[in-house]
């Protein structure tokens, strides 16, 4: 029985004036409601039997929408059209053949997972083994050089010679501190070469030494640390001799000096350096255990403004000096206690929850009476509670105020003695007259500090001592507290003051600072399996916070990011149960194998497979990582050339070989054009991003090499050559004798495992957009990955113009994978496929969519009484047709002007049509976070991660006198000053130049979402009901393929008009952090935590007194306000450091 298509009020071809009366229903369950986004049209499916014929008006022609069986025999049309191409063309059957043929020209090798990511791992260790010597040979000798050193009270700056790193940008800036005052220091001038291991210019004889900018470089401390460290540049220069893969060794002081090697010039940005050693990650991590840590900050009503925002900022720079192994919570307190963020207990202090917390901080309010005890009873109640993931060692609290006389010391005896396990650090913030007794006694009754923040200027020195004191058990631990690398990407080991104190031989508790060595990545990547893995295979590392090490997931760092951006095992994949179970697994430091069926997205990030993955996993003994294989199943097995027979005959270049011949430029007009997959064939091998003048550079270098030479890689070398003759042979046996154009093909083309993509004829190569490394072009992945043809339309964004036809010919990717069976092997060496032009296909799309059995039949017309079926030719003004891929990308249509749409997604083409098929299981979609994107600078607001702007006094505030002559005046000149020299502080940093991309990219999220098959494998009519404007569509999938058929009535009206999927990716805010903490990953800390030691000497617990100003500053003060011209100060602010013998 046939349906009559509906109209809307009028006719078109003479269909009849009937409209449609679909009965109309409630919304489904589980329908959204309209707060919750877009509404979605009801879709109902009508099974062939329900559809009733209407029949039309007396008289007139009637087209009725095509029949559930008509289109199913289209569908079949389509996968019979698409079949045949594919067997004549294709040549998977011819290639298997060709392979057997030669079958003496390789052997088959096997992967055993547990064997290789065993060897892995026993490489990696031995590799990091000689890192850890190293770090050991620096750690101890500092140790030795400080102890021996004697401390000069008078020693001046011209005794000190060594290479300022910051002196060159120094002299070309006119403003520049040193400058201004004269620096007396006698500093190196220094030759530099190119060296591309570090990527910068170098100087192997020399170190250099960078000192923040908020630190006087003549400061006797300071030149006494230059003087002692300068000894470590031999024991640079000997662990480079013994290794020559070091990278850079770095000696992180803990006064701030940063004595590195080689020597090279500091990339200082166009704005205030900042750049601290002792706030970077791994110096932070070498210098103690891991924390648990409350921040419990006073904002009652006493907190001026400026002193409230001084707090504020401690509080941002304090966080600033936690790791991923810390957890931290923070709270505000007056007369009541409460977190100022959603997180109600300790979290992990990463990136994106210091966020939190630092976007929170700036909305604190000080008001009411200050209650110490709600504060501290607060903080002590978290740190007591074990049903969280936590750091459990370091605990500690650290209080910011502006004073006051409660001790509470009831809190203290019912919480924390007489174990004292929680460590208090006071900080008493701003400038004011209050007694600061109760705070010292807080801290030296407690294991803690006292600090003293008067200004801006003490902040970050203030905030980031205390890891002096939380250091005291390790140094008294001694050799026990070196656990060798802590970041394997830097490597790290405390280095401890030696020196003994007083005439009592007390031990001193200093650690001097953290050593450190880069270990690259490329040196851990170099020992894995390359190529043996295959396209889809590959190794990844993780540590015990589950943050991958390795990972092909894992994009390169951009260096301007403030912190480097962690990324978990779970976000570099796509999360399942089974995942989560193999990351525990590894961080618990087991040993495993699970096969598991689970998601992968495309390395285009637009397409989303479900396949098989085998997971093999072993720690790395003597670290804190565990190291993991993935292996399909088709990988289990390779190819490895053995051309020994050749090699045998041929003692001359490789350039004689047989089948070389066939890699010329000379022989592609007739074989087809040949790119080779960049890889390092050779050391001497020159690389170029060029295809052309890769295999020139590649020609001219084998017109050279031997076929057994050493400084080849054989594997690479022999399969490519392998692989050229294979590939010939298939344009000899079925591509050459074909015409391509009888088909409507624009190219075929076949890419192997060995690196070799062959494209016929010639001159089709000039359109030929995928990459040359056959593992790194999409295509080649999925078509490995799935059964069947393999679709690809031209990628094309939104954004972008339409394709341009008439100038262009527009190609379509056909591909599958050629399957080899030999014996009990099975593997996939090669992907073959043909370019299909878009235009002729369309056309015949529409053919073989219609009533004609092929294209020169004439077509069928429906007479003025009988009664037809429309299809997709005849009737293409009425009836959609459309062929769309798995990943909901458009690929052909029966409207010609959606041609030049093809690539596109379809909700961009159709709306309305693409909600309907993701509503009835067509589609569904997976929504993922890419955490490592790079986005450009969002405009300032009003609120952020740092405060903005200056206390501003009202006008009661200046005839106030009591306000004159208050702490908070003189706060507000001293923070003027400040503000002057280091205006960045309570200011967003300024864009560095424009010319520099990076400089206007940071961190962010990105949302991606990407649509794949839903469970829906039958052929299906259905409704999209809207009304008078209701849809009829057919869709179903076409076997083998990963195509859908897609037949609808074309929309009349716009009644229908519903929300629209988005699959582009999209800037965002992440998932709320607020509840992922309530579900917290697992993870584990280090092993051994130095947070006790029971010889510790807990006297040096901070001294201070509150700083009055003098009364002649504040009638200058009062002078400069009232004229208004406040003069611009001389910048001679010098920050004040503790004396370290």
């Amino acid at each position: 029985m046939a349906v009559p298509a509906r109209t809307c009020g009028a006719s078109r071809h003479g269909t009849a004036q009937i409209a449609l009366l679909w009965p109309r229903r409630g919304p489904r369950p589980g329908a959204r409601s309209p707060a919750s986004g877009p509404p979605r049209p009801l879709l109902l499916l009508l099974p062939p039997l329900l559809l009733l014929p209407l029949l039309a008006a007396p008289g007139a022609s009637a087209y009725s929408f095509p029949q559930q069986h008509t289109m199913q025999h289209w569908a079949r049309r389509l996968e019979q059209e698409i079949d045949g191409v594919m067997r004549i063309f294709g040549g998977v059957q011819q290639l298997r053949e060709i392979y057997k043929d030669n079958r003496n020209l390789f052997e088959v090798q096997e992967n055993e997972p547990q064997k290789l990511v065993e060897k892995v791992a026993g490489d990696i260790e031995s590799l990091l083994d000689r890192k850890v010597q190293a770090l050991k040979r620096l750690a101890d000798a500092a140790e030795n050089f400080q102890k021996a050193h004697r401390w000069q009270d008078n020693i001046k700056e011209e005794d000190i010679v060594y290479y300022d790193a910051k002196a060159d940008a120094e002299l070309d800036d006119p403003e520049s501190e040193d400058v201004e005052r004269g620096s007396k220091a006698s500093t190196l001038r220094l030759d530099f070469v190119e060296d591309s291991n570090f990527k910068n210019k170098v100087n192997y004889s020399y170190t250099a030494v960078q000192i923040p900018t908020d630190i006087y470089k003549g400061s006797t401390v300071i030149l006494n640390e230059l003087n002692w460290t300068e000894a470590l540049e031999n024991v640079f220069t000997e662990n480079r001799r013994q290794d020559p893969t070091l990278l850079w060794q770095v000696f992180g002081s803990a006064t701030g000096v940063t004595r590195y090697y080689p020597a090279t010039p500091w990339r200082a940005p166009k704005k205030i350096d900042l750049y601290d050693v002792r706030r970077r990650p791994w110096y932070i991590q070498g210098a103690s255990s891991p924390k648990d840590m409350v921040i419990i900050v006073d904002v009652s009503g006493s907190v001026s403004g400026l002193t409230l925002k001084l707090m504020k900022t401690s509080v941002c720079e304090m966080l600033d000096t936690l790791s991923d192994d810390d957890y931290v919570n923070v709270a505000s307190f007056n007369e009541k206690a409460q977190p100022v963020s959603c997180f109600t207990h300790l979290v992990q202090a990463n990136v994106r929850n210091k966020k939190v917390f630092k976007e929170a901080v700036q909305g604190m309010v000080a008001k009411g009476t200050t209650g110490y005890k709600a504060g501290f009873e607060y903080a002590f109640d978290q740190l007591q509670n074990s049903n969280i993931t936590r750091a459990n060692c370091n605990k500690m609290i650290m209080m910011f105020t502006d004073g006051g006389e409660d001790r509470v010391q009831d809190v203290f005896e019912k919480y924390n003695w007489p174990n004292r396990t929680v460590r208090v650090f006071t900080f008493s913030v701003g400038q004011h007259n209050y007694d600061v007794t109760p705070l010292q006694w807080m801290a030296c009754t407690n294991k803690g500090y006292y600090f003293e923040i008067p200004s801006i200027g003490a902040i970050r020195i203030n905030t980031q001592e205390y890891l002096d004191v939380l250091g005291r058990p390790m140094v008294l631990a001694g050799k026990e507290a070196k656990q060798g690398l802590g970041l394997v990407v830097t490597g790290t080991l405390p280095v401890f003051n030696l020196t003994q104190d007083g005439p009592g031989e007390k031990k001193n508790q200093l650690i001097l600072g953290v050593m450190g060595i880069d270990v690259a990545l490329n040196d851990i990547k170099r020992l894995t399996p390359n190529y043996t893995l295959g396209a889809n295979g590959y190794v990844f590392a993780i540590d015990l916070n589950g943050y991958v090490l390795l990972h092909p997931n894992l994009k390169p760092q951009t260096t301007n990011f403030r912190e480097p951006v962690t990324l978990d095992f779970l976000d570099a994949e796509l999360e399942d149960e089974n995942k989560e179970e193999i990351r525990r697994s590894m961080i618990d430091g087991n040993k495993g194998h699970k096969q598991i069926r689970t998601l992968v997205k495309s390395l285009d990030e637009r397409y989303i497979d479900e396949v098989m993955r085998n997971y093999t996993w072993v720690p790395i003994r003597s670290t804190n990582y565990s190291l993991g294989l993935v292996l399909p199943p088709y990988s289990t097995f390779y190819l490895q050339a053995n051309l020994s027979d050749q090699i045998l005959q041929v003692k001359l270049p490789i350039s004689k070989l047989k089948d070389f011949e066939f890699l010329l430029p000379s022989s592609f007009e007739s074989e087809g054009h040949v790119f080779i997959a960049p890889r390092e064939y050779c050391k001497d091998l020159n690389a170029s991003d060029n295809n052309t003048e890769f295999l020139k550079n590649f020609i001219e270098l084998m017109e050279k090499v031997t076929p057994d030479s050493k400084q080849c890689n054989n594997f690479l070398l022999h399969n490519l050559i392998l692989d050229t003759g294979i590939t010939q042979q298939l344009v000899e046996r079925v591509w050459r004798d074909q015409d391509l154009n009888t088909y409507s093909l624009l190219a075929v083309f076949a890419t192997t495992h060995g690196g070799i993509t062959r494209i016929f004829p010639n001159k089709a190569a000039e359109d030929w957009t995928e990459n040359p490394e056959p593992f790194n072009a999409s295509f080649y992945r999925r078509s490995l990955d799935n059964r069947g043809y393999v679709f690809k339309p031209p990628h094309q964004d939104a954004l972008l113009r339409p394709l341009e036809l008439e100038n262009d010919t527009v190609g379509i990717l056909v591909s599958t994978a050629v399957e080899l069976s030999l014996g009990r092997h099975t593997l996939r060496p090669a992907v073959v496929g043909v370019k299909l032009d878009l235009e002729a296909w369309a056309e015949k799309f529409k053919v073989l969519a219609s009533n004609r059995t092929h294209q020169d039949q004439p077509q069928k017309q429906c007479g003025p009484s009988s009664h037809c079926e429309m299809d997709c030719e005849v009737n293409n003004e009425d009836l959609l047709c459309v062929l769309i891929d798995d990943g909901g990308f458009l690929v052909l249509s029966n409207q010609n002007h959606q041609w030049d749409q093809v690539g596109r997604f379809f909700s961009e083409v159709d709306a309305n049509l693409m909600l309907a098929l993701y509503n009835n299981s067509f589609y569904t979609r997976k929504e993922s976070y890419d955490y490592q994107a790079a986005c450009a600078p969002q405009p300032p607001g009003n609120l952020g991660a740092a405060p903005r702007g200056i206390f501003v006094p009202t006008i009661a505030d200046f005839l106030n006198l009591a306000w004159w002559t208050s702490a908070a005046a003189w706060s507000l000149f001293q923070q003027l000053l400040y503000g002057l020299i280091y205006h960045s502080w309570f200011q967003a940093d300024p864009a560095e130049a424009e010319g520099n991309p990076e400089a206007r990219e940071s961190s962010c999220v990105m949302k991606q979402t990407q649509y794949y098959f839903g469970s829906v494998n039958a052929s299906y009519n259905a409704i999209i009901d809207c009304g008078n404007c209701s849809r009829l569509f057919h869709a179903q999938r076409l076997t083998n393929t990963n195509l859908l058929f897609v037949v609808a009535e074309k929309p009349l009206c716009s009644q229908c008009d519903a929300g629209r999927l988005l699959q582009k990716e999209t800037h965002s805010d992440a998932p709320e952090q607020c509840e992922l903490v309530q579900r917290p990953r697992y993870r584990r800390g280090p092993h051994i935590c130095f947070d006790y030691n029971a010889t510790e000497d807990t006297s040096d617990c901070g001294r201070g007194a509150s700083f009055p100003p003098s009364l002649g500053i504040l009638v200058s003060l009062q002078l400069l306000l009232l004229l208004g011209l406040p003069p611009r100060p001389q910048p001679q602010v010098h920050s004040h450091t503790s004396h370290r013998p």
